[in-house]
């Protein structure tokens, strides 16, 4: 891009040189006044994009400096680089937890803002993960150190940022192109305009006589030698695509940024194109629009079998099971007290539920569609239909070939998952639930959120199916989820938005991640996806109206060099400044500004 400037500069110096031997005029002030004006304009600009890269500086601040470990029993203070996997750290109220790790002894609230966005304290207690750089605001806390260095969650987070600043989105590509042309289609027109003022003369001159009452620096006097040097070296100048080359990246950087500051991770550029485009947002059910912390709300035995006898069975199965479902049983049966017996031969039936052996015959926890062989099914049809009309998930427990009885657990609703789901109705987006659960069920939930397109019973494998079918029905499609289930339907959606309360399996499979697990983070990436786009189109309309606006002007000698200088400049640091604009956006949704519009009246 510098290749215009220096070849306008080194014409204009070259005329001091001329001037020895041609009658011409000296321009080799004009160069060192074009040198001079687009140094402070690189300068200006550099501080813009400074600011527009403040993000990534404010994460690397974050991190605490020092920290203190337990040695023999006594603390010792250590550089943070120096922390092992494994250390215990000691820290105290209103100090920053110096790594990830796990809290083993006390309990605190936690100002987790740096990474969720959301300003309430979090309350932790032992056996809860901490994460590094957040602040300890209460009680003394012991925390086991279980990530350091490039593990932790804040490198992650620079480095997901750092990414997406370093990647290009779609349109950008278009501006690549049109730059790597511009440059030898403007030296071209540089020249061709040097030759029409040698061989049209009387003509241009004209023009400049029209000028010369506006314009005190066009004088058609000067000798045609001369007006043609000053035109030619006015177009080279006006014409350095710098604004061009800048319109999208500073955009993208300080879009990026803004996002990592109210946590929404967006791994590649290209995310933020295709997020604006979404027509249809599919959420997974589970741990997405429910917590995914279900309890166990019915234990209803068949004939023959008692209550505890059945959560028993179905508890001691899903000891070998990571589902939320399972672990609400066994918690369940831990607080009843029950003695569970160790499963063999342990398996998880994708999408349909488990089943191990007990004492050598085989139990099965989980749908109509596992345990449809065994005898009674259709005795306890009735309760099962009951209790999927309440909404709850409803689960068969069968041993050695017998019913024994059915299992209810209901997971709540996310406390905004309603109002999430209405706001994007209302932005114009379409919604959809997936859910491995039953019609019944699934519609009960659907219902209270307000969404009207469900897949339910859906295989883990098949929600990629249903991915496919709707981008061939509506087009952009996005994906939330938060499980190792949801993976490749996040991988095959245009855009897949990981919940950052998930696996770790989900959020590398995912374009977004969402620290927090609330699902207003769905609608804040959307919003900043839509204002960054936005910038971005009017920063490459300005770049290119200026260059179509003022060449025509620099072809027919009204521009001087320095003015030409001046503007190119100010166009560079004008596109930067635009983007760092994009900051004064409200990306929050607008139930979360009237709730806080609320508290302010009170």
């Amino acid at each position: 891009m510098d290749v215009l400037i220096t070849m306008g500069t080194t014409a204009s110096y070259a005329t001091g040189f001329a001037t020895l031997f041609f009658p011409i005029a000296n321009y080799a002030g004009v160069a060192a006044m074009i040198f001079a004006f687009h140094l402070t304009g690189r300068y200006v600009e550099t501080m813009a994009k400074g600011r527009a890269s403040q993000a990534i500086k404010k994460l690397l601040e974050l991190g605490a400096k020092t920290a203190r470990i337990l040695v023999d029993g006594k603390e010792k203070e250590i550089p943070i680089e120096e922390i092992k996997v494994g250390e215990v750290m000691v820290v105290r109220p209103g100090e920053k937890i110096p790594t990830d790790g796990e809290i083993i002894e006390g309990e605190s609230s936690i100002d987790e803002s740096m990474a969720t966005g959301e300003s309430m304290p979090v309350r932790k207690r032992k056996g809860d993960e901490a994460i590094g750089a957040t602040v300890n605001q209460q009680g003394l806390l012991k925390v086991k150190a279980t990530k350091v260095g490039k593990d932790t969650f804040l490198s992650q987070v620079i480095k997901m940022v750092e990414e997406c600043q370093g990647s290009k989105v779609p349109i950008q590509e278009f501006a690549d192109r049109v730059t790597s042309w511009f440059v030898p289609a403007i030296l071209i027109v540089a020249a061709l305009t040097f030759i029409f003022w040698l061989a049209f003369p009387d003509a241009l001159k004209v023009i400049g006589v029209w000028a010369t009452s506006f314009l005190p620096w066009v004088n058609p006097t000067l000798g045609i030698f001369t007006l043609a040097i000053f035109a030619f070296v006015a177009v080279l100048v006006i014409a350095c695509p710098c604004a061009l080359g800048l319109a999208t990246p500073t955009a993208l950087m300080v879009g990026s940024g803004m996002g990592a500051e109210n946590g929404i991770l967006i791994r590649e550029g290209a995310a933020i194109q295709t997020l604006k485009e979404v027509h249809t947002v599919v959420f997974d059910k589970t741990g997405t629009i429910t917590k995914g912390k279900p309890e166990v709300t019915d234990i209803i035995p068949a004939d023959g079998f008692k209550a505890e006898e059945v959560l028993r069975l179905a508890a001691s199965v899903e000891m070998g099971s990571e589902h939320p479902l399972g672990q609400a049983m066994v918690k369940e049966a831990e607080e009843k007290g029950l003695s569970l017996v160790k499963p063999k031969a342990f398996e998880a039936v994708a999408g349909k539920g488990v089943k191990a052996k007990l004492d050598g015959k085989e139990v099965l926890v989980g749908s109509r569609k596992l345990v449809v062989q065994s005898e009674g099914t259709g005795l306890m049809e009735a309760e099962l239909e009951r209790l999927e009309q309440e909404a709850k998930t409803a689960m068969l427990v069968s041993f050695d070939g017998k019913i024994t009885g059915v299992i209810a657990v209901a997971d709540t609703l996310k406390e905004d998952s309603i109002e999430a789901i209405g706001e994007l109705e209302r932005m114009g987006i379409e919604t959809a639930m997936i859910s491995g659960d039953n019609r019944r069920t699934a519609e009960a939930i659907a219902k209270k959120v307000g969404i009207s397109r469900i897949f339910a019973e859906v295989l883990p494998e098949g929600k990629v199916d249903e991915i496919k079918r709707l981008q061939a029905e509506v087009g952009t499609v996005a994906m939330v989820g938060d499980g190792i289930n949801d993976a490749p339907a996040l991988t095959q959606a245009n855009v897949g938005i990981a919940i950052g309360t998930g696996t770790d399996i989900a959020i590398e499979a995912s374009d977004v991640t969402l620290v927090s697990g609330s699902l207003s983070g769905v609608i804040s990436a959307i919003k900043l996806s839509r204002a960054t786009f936005r910038k971005i189109k009017q920063n490459l309309y300005w770049a290119f109206g200026y260059n179509m606006a003022a060449i025509p002007i620099a072809i027919l000698g009204l521009l001087h060099p320095v003015i030409a200088e001046i503007a190119m400049a100010s166009s560079s640091v004008s596109v930067v400044t635009n983007a760092n604009r994009l900051r004064k956006v409200n990306i929050h949704p607008d139930y979360l500004k009237q709730g806080s519009e609320n508290e302010e009246r009170l």
